[in-house]
């Protein structure tokens, strides 16, 4: 009988023969790819690209507008970048980095390939390319040399760059360009801006909670931004604190605090608070915009990566200051004439998604303005409303929250002013707690100040608000001066035998259209009553426009047009017409900065100035401006004795005429200036002096309307002056300037020498009591009526 033994055996082997085949294949295979992928990464590796941007890392470092005190005020760059040394960092920021990007950072040569296999496992779970396992080296070399593709190539050009970069450069210098290369939304790069972006913190100064939030920004800055999705950036710091306990880089207790710990990222109510630490937000804006100008017109496209960085003459205190204090009374103005409704209405039909959706977009469309921060209405009634915020938060108005817009929230109020479910409103905080409905001014307004000795500028606001209008009242804005030229027409009626004793009719005048430019003028004082026969002080301090004209009358328009060239205004802008006197022309803030100067210094012209230097990311010095002119006769505008007497004449028009308001408030005895209220008060200004300090204040519309029936200079713009000169003027001595040569005191009054008492001209107008014919139009009857006693036809 024939066994059956070797058959069984063969039968037995083949499974044997053949998992040997598989697993000899398998190996080839293996090794066939291994020596493919060594192939291709051979290939890679000596086609990439020279990593010089790496060795020789300098950053794009935006353009910086510094004040004279070293308090930020401009950043202009696509980039904000705040580069920090590695020995900078605090630890806490590192380890936080490296727990929530790259715990094996310092044991790995680049790649770490354990977390390759859990991404690659993840993504195949996943069915997609989700995650990449990507080490800081090599988000580094993506970041310099590779493009966001997602592709299997592209990340073995990533592995190859990473073992070169590691090949090259130390892991501390690896991890200070990632550091600060890396971007963190808002146009922050790197974790130095963006501590100062999101937090308003130098980077040394970060939290532990506060690190962890910006550590989980890499991944995907938008979805994690705290200022704009608090709720998931809360949930990634909270991963990101996990990660940095499980590793030990944090214990329980640091693990358990910064759990608790409430952060408050810059968001639209952050804009809200009180400005602090070392940069003024959006108070300066306007100069800063004036040195990127200035900047650009000699480095070009430089600018905004150099690192450049402009010192101004502005002082922080002040700058804030001006600003405060010009935004106060823009708001107290426009608060006067009522609540005009809501700014725009938000759809509320469709589903819950699409709403929210389209209040999201309103509030990212409505423009910022410090302390007025937009908001969406959901709920309103008479009682109260309920508004959304950026960011999602709801608050509660109520009481004297909505007294300002009490008629919008009533049911009879028109359409478009009344405040429903989908309004878009304004919000602003309350002095005692809570919110109030505010709105955006339209009324804008400006304020200027300087050294009176050299022209340094030491505030500058050109607007209410940069961001809503970027138009710069100081230096593009040509209006009417209104009163306040009137002082230039009094300094050259002095070179013309006035004095300040010089009696003026204060009476109604016609003036032939041939002395105006234009048609028959009847002017008449602001307030409608005449006084009569005053000494030309008294009629300054009183800003008497009658009397004014007859002073320029008499010295000539052409004389009182030229006088003024020698304060720096220009001739075209003021003709030689009797208008002249009242402030007719056309005037910069900035053209006025310089002509209150000449009277503030003694006489000398200056002029204003912004930026003292400039220089580049390391601190050399690439641009300075030149020392500023001595005050000696090579510069003289005026007379020295002439600056006196219209120092003595403005004095007292701070005193008891329409500035006095400054005297009672301020308590000083060295303040001067002039107020200023165009026809139909288009125009209201102040312009005046103290402490050696010139500053210059305007209020009114773009588009030239009146202002209101009884606003004025004084009422409008001198509380913008006192506002900013309360700071600026703290711990600064009084001035007194000592009498120059050229001047003699007869009784209680001062005169040229050549013009005292008998020999100067004594009155205007005065002694012409007799009726005389009013001119008439073509139309007119012949038979000419006289007119009423003491009025005066030039």
């Amino acid at each position: 009988m024939p066994t059956t033994e070797p058959v069984e055996a063969s039968r037995r082997s083949r499974p044997r023969r053949w998992l040997a085949a598989v697993v000899v294949g398998a190996a080839g295979l293996a090794a066939a790819g291994a020596l493919l992928a060594a192939l291709a990464f051979a290939l890679v590796y000596v086609n990439l690209p020279p990593i010089d941007a790496l060795a020789d890392y300098r950053p794009r470092i935006p353009l910086r507008v510094w004040t004279a005190d070293n308090v930020l005020i401009g950043e202009f760059g696509e980039e904000r970048r705040d580069f920090v040394r590695i020995e900078d960092v605090p630890p806490v920021v590192k380890l936080a980095v490296l727990a929530a990007e790259d715990d094996r950072f310092y044991q790995h040569s680049g790649v770490d390939y354990a977390g390759l296999a859990r991404a690659a496992v993840a993504n195949v779970l996943a069915g997609r390319r989700g995650q990449g396992g990507s080490t800081i080296t090599m988000q580094v070399a993506r970041n310099f040399f590779l493009s966001s593709e997602r592709s299997y190539l592209r990340k073995l050009y990533e592995i190859a760059l990473a073992y070169k970069i590691e090949a090259t450069l130390p892991k501390d210098r690896i991890l200070e360009i990632y550091l600060n290369q890396i971007f963190l939304g808002q146009r922050a790069y790197g974790f130095g801006a963006a501590a100062r972006i999101y937090f308003g913190k130098k980077i040394g100064d970060l939290t532990v909670a506060e690190a962890a939030m910006l550590a989980g920004l890499p991944v995907a800055p938008s979805a994690y931004n705290p200022a704009v999705n608090p709720r998931r950036a809360k949930v990634r710091q909270q991963y990101v604190l996990g990660r940095m306990r499980q590793l030990g880089f944090i214990d329980q207790a640091q693990y358990e605090t910064a759990l608790a710990e409430e952060l408050k990222p810059r968001t639209a109510l952050a804009a809200t608070e009180p400005t602090t630490g070392a940069r003024l937000r959006g108070s300066a804006d306007f100069a800063a915009e004036m040195a990127r100008q200035l900047m650009f017109e000699v480095f070009r496209e430089e600018t905004y990566s150099r690192g450049l960085n402009v010192y101004t003459t502005l002082i922080a205190a002040e700058q804030q200051a001006a600003y405060s204090a010009l935004r106060t009374q823009v708001l107290d103005y426009d608060r006067r004439y009522g609540y005009r409704g809501p700014e725009a209405f938000v759809d509320f039909t469709g589903d819950a998604a699409a709403r929210e959706q389209r209040i999201e977009d309103a509030l990212v469309e409505a423009i910022d303005s410090p302390g007025l921060v937009p908001a969406v209405v959901l709920e309103a009634t008479p009682e109260k409303a309920v508004a959304v915020v950026t960011g999602g938060e709801r608050l509660t108005i109520e009481g004297d929250g909505l007294r300002f817009a009490a008629r919008a929230l009533n049911a009879k109020a028109q359409p478009a002013q009344r405040i429903v479910p989908g309004a878009v409103i304004r919000l602003t905080r309350l002095s005692k707690g809570g919110w109030e409905i505010a709105q955006l001014p339209q009324v804008e307004a400006l304020f200027v100040a300087a050294n009176a000795a050299d022209g340094a500028v030491r505030a500058l606001v050109g607007g209410f608000d940069y961001n809503l209008n970027k138009f710069n009242h100081v230096t593009q804005g040509w209006r009417q001066p209104g009163s306040s030229f009137k002082p230039f027409i009094y300094s050259a009626a002095l070179e013309q035998g006035f004095t300040p004793s010089t009696v003026v009719n204060d009476a109604p005048i016609y003036v032939d259209p041939a002395l105006t430019g234009g048609q028959l003028w009847e002017p008449k004082n602001f307030e409608g009553k005449n006084e009569g026969p005053m000494r030309l002080r008294q009629a300054l301090a009183k800003s008497k426009n009658l009397v004014s004209i007859r002073v320029l009358q008499t010295i000539g328009p052409e004389n009182g047009q030229q006088w003024a060239t020698r304060f720096g205004f220009d001739p075209d802008k003021h003709p030689p017409y009797l208008t002249l006197a009242l402030g007719a022309g056309a005037v910069t803030a900035w053209q006025m900065l310089a002509g209150y100067s000449v009277f503030a210094n003694g006489g000398h012209r200056v002029s204003p100035y912004l930026i003292t230097r400039v220089a580049d990311a390391n601190g050399k010095v690439l641009m300075e401006a030149p020392a500023p002119a001595p005050l000696d006769e090579a510069n003289r505008a005026i007379p020295a004795r002439n600056a006196w007497l219209m120092d003595s004449l403005l004095r007292d028009v701070t005193r008891y005429g329409t500035a006095a308001r400054a005297s009672a408030t301020l308590k000083r005895a060295d303040l001067a200036g002039k107020t200023g209220t165009t026809n139909d008060s288009h125009d209201a200004w102040f312009a005046g002096y103290g402490g050696g300090i010139v500053g210059v204040a305007w209020m009114g519309f773009d588009q030239p309307r009146p202002l209101g029936q009884r606003e004025t200079g004084g009422g409008l713009a001198l509380p913008i002056w006192i506002g900013y000169m309360q700071t600026a003027l703290k711990g600064r001595p009084e001035e007194a300037h000592p009498m120059p040569e050229g001047l003699v005191v007869v009784g209680n009054e001062t005169y040229f020498e050549e013009f005292p008492p008998g020999r100067g001209i004594a009155s205007v107008g005065v002694a012409e009591e007799a009726a005389s014919p009013a001119p008439t139009d073509a139309a007119a009857s012949d038979e000419k009526k006289p007119l009423p006693a003491s009025k005066q036809v030039f």
